[in-house]
């Protein structure tokens, strides 16, 4: 999360995605959910190996969903549906191996 307004919430999200050393995953496959409260603007990105699975449509829907919830005050709703819905492509698109690890932090950062 960002305390300062980016005018460019996708542009602020993707620099955050490089800063937290996302694109370095084994796959490909690191999803960021970023939101700046301040701006009420957020982004869902996902790494290159998920939009070749995928492709934009998906985080269209995703971020149109979440905005549903946004509108009405659901913050922590938007939040949730954006996670278990990109939890269940990351399943479905990259299945669980023996040889996985965890390769990023799953706790939330914040500037």
């Amino acid at each position: 999360m960002s305390r300062h307004k980016p005018d460019d919430v996708v542009a602020a999200a993707q620099a955050q995605f490089t800063k937290l050393e996302m694109h370095k995953t084994r796959e490909r496959d690191g999803v960021l959910i970023f939101v700046a409260p301040r701006a009420r603007k957020f982004a869902v990105i996902g790494d290159a190996g998920v939009h070749a699975k995928c492709g934009p449509e998906f985080w269209e829907r995703v971020a149109a969903d979440m905005s549903g919830h946004f509108k009405k005050s659901e913050f922590t709703a938007g939040i949730l549906h954006g996670i278990r819905t990109a939890g269940k492509l990351l399943a479905e698109h990259f299945p669980h191996r023996p040889d996985d690890e965890n390769e990023l932090p799953d706790e939330i950062a914040h500037d």
